[in-house]
């Protein structure tokens, strides 16, 4: 793709003087806009904001030093470069136009190639500048779509703990520990992002599940145990189509599969089963054994840790329940 030009604003109130400028400067590297004095100058540095101002200091009405103060005080174009066109040569003058905020002086008549190399040396800077500017802006932006993300899972997460009255917070609880299991074996980065992630979006899939068998107190029919299987695939055909979901996938899809092969959706087992499913499920059934229920009352610490190191090899991984326990001493009172 074509570089676009950089804009340059010529400044003088001599016509002769703005003509053997542009002269100079009309190589096609850049568009050239003239103003004959300060005001005009003014607007068009607001309407067309240039890349580089060329700015004569002596002018009637309004001097150089004025029209750069100006531009410098308004935050619109208080960035662009001005570089000072000047017959004066006295070192006051100089000091003067620094303090007014300009960035280099040139004397008038301008020579050829020390105007153009001036020129260009600014260009380069100003458009390294703009380039750092826009790369922060898109990161600033990325960022921003990142949080928005987050905030709708959070979002989603949180309707299905209340609709799932039983459980409410269970999302919460189980990403946090989940997330504390994943570091401890060294994940981080985006992956780990992932795994907050699919922790927190892990029962999406009951949003498709009736009320009727979500919020049943009683034993599910077979029939109903059927319905109520099939939310880790509505959980995948809802997020996989989502494409900043789908590397979050895992645990919504695969925290029912079991270490023995005896879980559901596929019957995975062993290292079949997506290492993020594995690391959640035990933390998935510790939160809901040691939670009260409408049917029971929550286990106890100790009853709870002996169920999860009885099905370690059964529907847990061993080095996984090893991993668990190791967090629960490290984290919890």
């Amino acid at each position: 793709m074509e570089d676009l030009k950089s804009t340059i604003l010529i400044v003088d109130d001599d016509a002769a003087g703005r003509e053997a400028i542009v002269s100079i400067l009309q190589t096609g590297a850049y568009e050239l806009v003239v103003a004959e004095n300060g005001f005009q100058a003014l607007e068009l540095a607001k309407s067309i904001h240039p890349d580089i101002i060329l700015l004569d200091v002596m002018m009637p009405g309004m001097d150089g030093f004025e029209v750069c103060r100006r531009i410098r005080s308004d935050a619109t174009i208080a960035e662009v470069p001005i570089l000072f066109l000047t017959a004066l040569d006295d070192r006051q003058s100089l000091l003067n136009g620094l303090d007014a905020g300009g960035d280099d002086f040139i004397s008038k008549p301008p020579d050829r190639y020390e105007l153009r190399a001036r020129v260009l040396s600014i260009s380069r800077l100003n458009r390294y500048r703009k380039l750092l500017d826009e790369r922060k802006n898109i990161e600033t932006a990325h960022q921003q779509l990142l949080l928005a993300y987050d905030k709708t899972i959070a979002g989603w997460s949180h309707a299905m703990d209340l609709r799932d009255k039983e459980t409410e917070g269970h999302s919460q609880r189980v990403t946090e520990m989940t997330v504390r299991m994943a570091q401890m074996i060294g994940i981080i980065g985006d992956a780990l992002l992932q795994i907050r992630r699919g922790a927190m979006l892990h029962d999406i899939g009951k949003l498709g599940v009736p009320d009727a068998i979500l919020l049943k107190t009683a034993a599910l029919s077979d029939e109903e145990w059927k319905l109520m299987r099939q939310h880790p695939q509505m959980a995948y055909d809802m997020l996989y189509p989502i494409e900043y979901l789908r590397p979050a996938v895992d645990i919504p899809y695969y925290h029912h599969e079991k270490w023995d092969g005896s879980g559901y959706p596929h019957g995975f087992q062993g290292e079949e089963i997506p290492l993020a499913a594995r690391l959640f499920s035990i933390v998935d059934v510790w939160d809901a054994i040691t939670s009260d229920r409408p049917y029971r009352s929550a286990w106890s610490f100790d009853k709870a840790l002996a169920y999860i190191q009885e099905q370690s090899g059964k529907h847990f991984e061993p080095d996984m329940v090893k991993l668990f326990i190791k967090m629960l001493n490290n984290f919890l009172p």
